[in-house]
């Protein structure tokens, strides 16, 4: 189970006819209490959808008791008439559950520019709370409604030492890049929080998750990452243990984004150490992360250390202090280059294993930081050179 292994919610996904398969594609998820609480993390991209500019105000004052999501469409740079949309949406469920408007978020995935399609939006919503159930069925379908490119549905729940759970749902296989990526997440917990301790939570977990998946270095407009508590355990976990259940839920997810990414043949795992701060470490953590060369490199099976070296480089200084003569770096556990030169040989490195190992120490410090990506295939740029068409 995952988003109703928390007590107090229901959920379902739908095929509402949104995309043109006969997929699930919306989804709903619906917090029966007795608590509301509901806390919200967005992308920072100045371009953004209008379900990111609803929710996030809908969600400004720590409440919510439901969230429509649909895929297939992102309604974002749709103009008002986009967000007369999503504002309809709201409405719309809020009457099927009588509760207020801005108790209802939404969120939306798929091709940016179109408007949705409306009347299947407004009858699948209706669907979707005839639907409404717990277990996992009920976790399997609401996280198939949100799907896009994804090949598999992504879930994962906790439970804090003192008994209060938490689950959650994501899609996600593209553009993911730092302020969260081209996601939707839907988290939920029975715990009895307040609002204040809520956002404190969501905001240290995914700092050190979601923030750290970068794919392909592209930001979406529409990333989502929502966090609903309904009180229903009447456990009151201190925040330090909510705050790991949240992280523990969002790191599972993050790494099954990065498992499902695009085309992706390796999981690359960049670990810098020996940084002068943690923001130094994640700065050349995400520069190498983000080097095509690099990219290429490893879907080739080449532990070609001279490219991450090269990567590390472009960094300022100012940013990442260190001297390019102390670097170390090692792929799956050989030390392939030191001292800024040559190190083991290459051919000691064996690259078959999905999951690649890059470690950086920058001899520097002692901070540290890391960034999860992928390798960059054909099948990334067939994937994404199609997707519109």
């Amino acid at each position: 189970m995952s988003i109703t292994a928390p007590q107090g919610f229901r959920a379902a996904g739908v095929a509402a006819g949104i995309k043109s398969a006969p997929k699930q594609d919306l989804a709903l998820v619906v917090n029966d209490g007795p608590l509301d609480v509901a806390a919200g993390v967005f992308t920072s991209n100045r371009v953004q959808a209008a379900p990111v500019v609803w929710s996030r105000q809908a969600v400004s004052d720590g409440r919510a008791r439901a969230v429509i999501l649909n895929s297939g469409g992102a309604n974002a740079c749709t103009g008002p008439e986009g967000f007369a949309d999503t504002h309809a949406t709201a409405e719309h469920v809020a009457s099927l559950l009588e509760v207020s408007a801005q108790d209802v978020l939404v969120a939306s995935t798929g091709l940016i520019g179109e408007r949705l399609p409306m009347p299947r939006i407004l009858a699948g919503a209706e669907a979707a709370l005839a639907a409404l159930g717990a277990g996992p069925e009920a976790d399997e379908s609401t996280a198939r409604g949100i799907m896009t490119t994804d090949t598999v549905p992504k879930q994962a729940s906790a439970t804090t030492p003192s008994g209060a759970r938490v689950g959650g749902i994501a899609k996600g296989a593209g553009m993911l890049a730092p302020q969260l990526a081209t996601m939707l997440v839907v988290l939920t917990t029975d715990a009895v929080v307040c609002a204040a301790d809520a956002r404190a939570a969501l905001r240290e977990a995914t700092r050190t998750t979601f923030d750290r998946v970068d794919s392909d270095a592209c930001m979406s407009t529409n990333d989502t990452v929502l966090l609903l508590a309904s009180g229903a355990s009447g456990v009151s976990p201190s925040l330090e243990e909510l705050t790991e259940a949240v992280r523990e839920v969002s790191a599972d997810l993050a790494r099954q984004l990065v498992a499902d990414a695009e085309g992706a043949s390796h999981d690359v795992h960049v670990q810098v150490t020996s940084a002068t701060t943690e923001e130094a470490a994640l700065a050349v953590a995400r520069e190498i992360a983000r080097s095509n060369l690099v990219k290429a490199a490893i879907y080739g099976n080449d532990p070609n250390w001279g490219r991450i070296v090269a990567a590390a480089g472009c960094v300022p200084e100012s940013v990442a202090p260190f001297d390019p003569a102390d670097l170390a770096v090692s792929v799956n556990g050989v030390q392939v280059s030191r001292g800024g030169g040559v190190g083991e040989s290459r051919d000691l490195v064996d690259m078959t294993p999905r999951e690649c190992l890059i470690e950086v120490d920058l001899g520097a410090g002692s901070a540290c930081g890391d960034i999860w990506t992928n390798d960059l295939t054909h099948d990334y740029v067939e994937e994404n050179s199609a997707y519109s068409s």
